[in-house]
């Protein structure tokens, strides 16, 4: 990877740990990534499970011995924008290990229905993970990033 491929410091995406995974939520901004957030957060804490913020809209992400770990940004951890309500205080955790990556598609786009095998993966740093696109943060979205997550073990 040459200096100009190699990622900034901080990514534009929200970090969060689900369960037992780390999912990294990447989409232009306004395509609901702090909505969808704070939805899988409280659909996998209403069913009994572990569910946190890590980082919401700017995350760094490093390779580290062979697993990305994503981090908040410092100047906003622990805080998740709401449309409507502003930065909201939440419980969230420093760090975890990123097992997956979900793109949201920009308005008016739509997934591809039956993706080809390497868009099945997003490779960030070197390191290559399962990856899903989501049409929007509705709640059949939801639905299938939840069955996506379901599907990878993890390492």
């Amino acid at each position: 990877m040459t200096a100009a491929e190699a990622p900034s410091p901080y990514l534009h995406a929200n970090a969060l740990a689900l369960g037992e995974k780390g999912l990294l939520l990447r989409g232009p901004s306004g395509a609901g990534k702090s909505a969808l957030t704070l939805d899988l957060i409280a659909r996998f804490q209403s069913q009994g499970d572990f569910a946190r913020l890590v980082g919401d809209d700017r995350v760094r992400v490093e390779a580290r011995g062979g697993r990305l770990v994503a981090r908040p940004h410092p100047a906003i951890e622990g805080v998740i924008e709401a449309r409507g309500l502003g930065l909201a205080p939440v419980e969230f955790e420093p760090a975890c290990v990123l097992h997956a990556v979900v793109d949201i598609c920009a308005p008016g786009e739509t997934p591809p229905r039956h993706p080809e095998e390497r868009e099945k993966t997003a490779s960030i740093c070197g390191i290559a993970l399962p990856r899903f696109v989501a049409a929007d943060c509705s709640n059949v979205s939801i639905t299938r990033i939840t069955f996506f997550l379901q599907r990878i073990t993890t390492f």
